[in-house]
């Protein structure tokens, strides 16, 4: 577990080393006040610190809360619609429609039926986490071996039992590889909406910035945005190691 943890870090500090080092050749070699390099941007945090640390507060409270309540609408329908080849049927047109919709598009519809509060940013984010959640755990429940079920069955297990020994720990490696992609998309959804419909956030002292010709400023709420999905990453990343460790001692559900 430490061995592992030491080369996660070593591994982020490459990375964050090639990624500055690449970014401060990038912002001389443009020569533009547009791009400033991460030694005039980095200290704008600080600088900034006031504004900056409510407006990723109020980004990570949208971001978190819409995932929550996509994910955990999706799962429970995701697992049905899985198991159950009727619901599947009444409800697999209704997604196949809606699914591939931009529910960004929906944005300003949101706005006039809920203004311009926390309400639509979370809601448009809870709207895309469902339908990325909810096909990939349907595609999963149904990837599930018919033999692993009656194995349990055949052990005495009831239809509960079943959902709780077979379908779900053979789910959750998709479920969180969705909830890992998903923790981007609401991040970039979150940054369209605080633009263009607020005043409050990350996606809006971004953007304020910008109108302001900041652009260190600019380039400082850039890097808190990017710290949101990095931390979101990580902890959808650590719970599932925490949830699948039959997978690190080579045990498989499928």
């Amino acid at each position: 577990m430490r061995n592992a943890f030491v080369r996660k870090a070593i591994g982020y500090a490459a990375a964050i080393a090639f990624i500055l080092a690449g970014w401060e050749l990038t912002a001389r070699a443009v020569g533009n006040p547009v791009l400033p390099g991460p030694f005039e941007a980095f200290p704008m945090m600080a600088v900034y610190f006031d504004d900056l640390w409510p407006a990723f507060l109020t980004s990570l409270y949208r971001v978190v809360a819409g995932m929550f309540i996509g994910a955990a609408l999706a799962i429970p329908c995701g697992l049905v619609c899985g198991r159950s080849a009727r619901v599947d049927a009444v409800f697999a047109p209704v997604l196949y429609f809606l699914y591939p919709l931009p529910k960004v598009v929906l944005l300003p519809v949101l706005v006039v039926l809920m203004g311009l509060a926390d309400a639509p940013k979370i809601a448009l984010i809870a709207l895309t986490v469902f339908f990325q959640v909810l096909v990939t755990v349907r595609g999963a429940v149904q990837n599930v071996p018919e033999q692993s079920v009656v194995s349990m069955r055949s052990l005495g297990g009831n239809a509960f039992d079943v959902y709780r020994h077979v379908i779900v720990p053979a789910s959750l490696p998709d479920l969180f590889t969705a909830l890992r992609i998903s923790s981007g998309t609401a991040v970039a959804l979150l940054f369209f909406a605080e633009s263009l419909a607020g005043s409050t956030g990350l996606g809006y002292f971004i953007v304020d910035s910008w109108a302001l010709l900041a652009y260190p400023k600019m380039f400082a709420g850039i890097i808190a945005m990017a710290l949101l999905g990095v931390v979101l990453y990580e902890l959808f990343d650590a719970a599932e190691r925490a949830m699948t460790r039959w997978r690190r001692r080579g045990v498989s559900t499928r």
